[in-house]
């Protein structure tokens, strides 16, 4: 079956790229300068982030598989029989696979990603591999609201979220993200989600500095983007990727620092740098079991089964939504 794809919040649009202009421009002139973390994920930002996670620093790309290939059956009977199921951010297709061998019930499955082009080449992989199944691409920021495709069935929703990409929101805002899923998804609806845990310090900082450079590659695609998408004057060599632990915040932090003092032009507008000013453009917060457990419930999701890796790396979790 060909996967249909949907015209909600089409990034391509002429809204869409107004949009990052306001973003970056909002986020250049802050008094600490950042860049959302949803702007990595053009076309080449999600091929780097696939290359990131075959890096051995990497861990929580082949933990969380490693999990989903020995406890993928019970992770899948979570899911309601005959079940849509909604991946949000789905990116490369190698985790939900795992769960769709256990779950050939699966109604449809509807795969939401900023990056157009990139969901289009995992949804027709996938519909070579299964065709019977109803695959119902929907192009859009899982961040704000977007409706589900025409076409499902009348059997439940459950929703996918893997990589711990739940971790790149502040708290409030990971809470009001689950709050937004349970919208979309609905009522009664079951979420898989995939959270980081605590660990140590050197663990952490070698997991976002890999040796061979990738993650800083996948950093400054950011000002490849700005550059290439709005015309930005700015010298790429001039900016390097720094990323560490901050254990007073439970988080990663990626940022770009300038490397010298500079000017930089977009839109007709100067935006100034000094030397080792930084732009930060990710946080990915790490989560003890109880402590996520607690945040998915003030979402209004009550928390059910977890599943992790012997060495507590990395954690599933189970969530239906009241």
């Amino acid at each position: 079956m060909n996967p249909v794809f949907t015209d909600a919040t089409p990034i391509a649009a002429i809204d869409a790229e107004r949009q990052f202009l306001d973003d970056v421009l909002a986020g250049l002139t802050a008094p600490q300068k950042f860049l959302s973390a949803k702007y990595f994920y053009d076309a080449a930002g999600s091929d780097l982030f696939e290359a990131i996670t075959r890096q051995p620093e990497y861990y929580p790309t082949r933990t969380e598989l490693g999990i989903l290939d020995s406890q993928g059956a019970a992770i899948a009977a979570a899911l309601p029989a005959r079940a849509n199921l909604v991946e949000l951010g789905s990116g490369s297709t190698a985790k939900v696979r795992r769960l769709m061998v256990h779950r050939p019930d699966l109604a449809a499955y509807v795969p939401v990603d900023v990056s157009e082009s990139f969901l289009r080449s995992e949804a027709d992989a996938l519909a070579r591999d299964f065709p019977n199944l109803a695959i119902l691409p929907v192009a859009a920021d899982f961040t704000r609201a977007f409706t589900l495709p025409e076409g499902l069935s009348d059997g439940p929703v459950a929703g996918f979220f893997p990589g711990s990409t739940i971790g790149n929101f502040e708290p409030p805002q990971a809470t009001d993200l689950l709050a937004h899923f349970g919208r979309v998804l609905g009522s009664g609806a079951t979420l898989i989600i995939g959270v980081d845990l605590v660990k140590d310090k050197a663990v952490l900082d070698a997991a976002y500095d890999d040796a061979a450079g990738v993650t800083a590659a996948f950093n400054r695609n950011l000002l490849v983007r700005i550059r290439r998408e709005l015309g930005a004057d700015l010298d790429l060599e001039a900016f390097a990727h720094r990323a560490f632990f901050n254990p007073a915040a439970s988080r990663i932090e990626m940022h770009l620092v300038s490397l010298k003092a500079q000017t930089i032009r977009l839109a007709n507008r100067r935006i100034d740098f000094a030397e080792g000013e930084t732009i930060h453009t990710e946080n990915s917060y790490k989560y003890t079991v109880e402590g996520f457990r607690r945040l998915a419930h003030e979402a209004g999701w009550k928390a059910g089964a977890v599943w992790t890796d012997p060495n507590r790396l990395f954690s599933i979790h189970a969530l239906t939504r009241a």
